[in-house]
């Protein structure tokens, strides 16, 4: 036999108050209509005692929301290394009591298309639309009521927030590490640059990351001694320009622009006898799970994931409450993590 569902009029009259009173504190809204805190608690306790919880759909009807947001990000859902992002937003969902539906696009148009109609559809309080690399992309005309960029710029100007990794900031930090130790010259940056022309294809990361890491060498009057760029931050080609830098100079340390070229610059190293940190100190962005895993352990700016995560659906309930400023870019800070891979010069 099935248990009878828990009523708002069980919850008012186990709690000695109206239904009116009930509901007010089930719906958050007990400080704003001044609900003495006593009552509030009373309420509460209650609700936990009996297990009540309210009807999402006369909620709905009543409040004209589902409670509910979209999620739609092109990879994210599907990779292991952004899967933080999905369980920030998750938790500060959970926390706002509010559903995520989540849909995945694989970059295709016309499945973005569709999974923004099935959301609207559903009736969606808003949407957080994803990125699994930081980039600019064209915002769906699709998208309608309130929305947020996640990792992610629009190509043209656009009232929607967007809540981005602090990449500018994370260079300033990687040249810093590098300074605070003592480094003065023989500094390479491999991935990008050392100009910001010398990019891979819509790197928006690469051009930031490099602006920060000019900027702070500038400021102490050191100069990048050189770079080689790689079209795609991966270990073979951050192997093969190290190994095409070493054929030319000895660098003192190196800037890898992401944890895989750095994988494959301590490889090119390690092929011609150089240490790390001994001969080449070497700091790198991302904090990737294979920065703890090679030896020596890379220092590396993080990308911070879950706190985007968690910033989106913040920003996306001040939209959705009107207090967000239109088009207003929120860049969310990069932790250096301090492991064994730069070395300290006299």
């Amino acid at each position: 036999m099935s248990r009878r569902r828990v009523t708002l009029a069980d919850l008012a009259q186990a709690a000695g108050v109206s239904r009116t009173t009930a509901s007010l504190v089930m719906t958050g809204r007990a400080r704003e209509l001044r609900i003495s805190h006593d009552v509030e608690q009373r309420v509460l306790r209650a609700a936990d005692e009996l297990g009540y919880r309210p009807n999402a759909v006369s909620v709905g009807l009543r409040t004209g929301t589902s409670r509910t947001i979209g999620f739609v990000s092109d990879t994210v859902a599907t990779s292991r290394l952004a899967g933080d992002m999905i369980k920030g937003a998750l938790e500060a969902a959970r926390e706002r009591g509010v559903m995520l539906f989540i849909g995945e696009t694989e970059g295709d148009p016309e499945l973005e298309r569709g999974l923004l109609h099935a959301m609207h559809d559903r009736q969606v309080d808003g949407l957080i639309l994803a990125a699994m690399y930081t980039r600019t992309i064209k915002v769906p005309k699709d998208v309608g009521g309130p929305a947020v960029l996640l990792n992610a710029l629009p190509k043209t100007p656009s009232d929607l927030p967007s809540i981005v990794p602090d990449e500018v900031e994370a260079g300033r930090a990687a040249a810093r590490v590098l300074l605070d130790a003592g480094h003065r010259d023989g500094i390479y940056t491999i991935g990008a640059g050392p100009a910001l022309r010398n990019v891979p294809p819509q790197s928006v990361a690469a051009v930031e990351r490099l602006v920060g890491i000019r900027e702070v060498l500038g400021e102490a009057g050191v100069k990048i001694a050189g770079g080689r760029m790689c079209v795609d931050w991966l270990p073979e080609l951050g192997f093969a320009a190290t190994a095409d830098l070493l054929k030319k100079h000895r660098p003192k340390a190196l800037i890898c622009l992401n944890d895989r070229v750095a994988l494959g610059a301590y490889q090119a190293l390690g092929d011609v006898g150089l240490d790390v940190p001994g001969d080449v100190s070497v700091v790198s962005f991302d904090d990737h799970p294979i920065a703890s895993w090679i030896r020596p352990k890379l220092t590396t700016v993080a990308l911070p994931y879950y706190e985007l995560g968690r910033k989106a659906v913040e920003v996306l309930f001040a939209q959705m409450g009107e207090e967000a400023k239109p088009g207003e870019v929120h860049r969310v800070a990069m932790p250096v993590m301090h492991r064994d891979s730069v070395a300290t010069r006299s």
